[in-house]
């Protein structure tokens, strides 16, 4: 009978620290079970699921969007290939998500990163009298929320 990886064992595996698998079970991306011992047991199938979890930290995911994907897969079974074909599916909408908005601040800070005056008419993140505050925090016209492609450039 298996009786699951110790931590020590999933961090072997997995090339976490003790401490970040004990961060990721606090934020719900794994789970342990606990042994007569009171020792952490863990699932083999808990390798995958780490590794996606730094995979998709590396390409800009929040752990939040990672545990709304990972919720999707079954907790008491190891994930099957439809399992995983489901999540990929919503990975790869999320990543082309991604792509798009790193497109968009790489045309469209292409001239002036570095140039530091943030005035000119042209530059993406000019601003005058904040009217991207109507739009919501954060840097408006190069999170893609500017579907008419109405940004400063156009006197917005």
């Amino acid at each position: 009978m298996d009786k699951g990886l110790s931590i020590g064992a999933l961090a072997a595996r997995t090339g976490l620290s003790v401490s970040a698998i004990r961060y990721y079970e606090a934020q719900g991306l794994v789970k342990a079970d606990r042994n007569a011992g009171g020792q952490r047991r863990f699932t083999r199938a808990d390798i995958r699921r780490l590794s996606f979890v730094m995979i998709a930290q590396q390409f800009g995911v929040t752990l939040a969007e990672i545990r709304a994907l990972l919720d999707e897969l079954p907790g008491g079974r190891t994930p099957t290939p439809e399992d995983w074909a489901r999540i990929s599916h919503r990975f790869r909408d999320h990543l082309n998500q991604r792509i798009a908005t790193l497109e968009r601040l790489r045309d469209n800070l292409d001239g002036c990163i570095g140039c530091g005056c943030l005035s000119l008419p042209k530059c993406a993140l000019f601003n005058p009298d904040d009217r991207a505050a109507a739009r919501g925090s954060g840097p408006r016209y190069l999170m893609g929320d500017d579907p008419a492609n109405t940004g400063p450039q156009q006197g917005i």
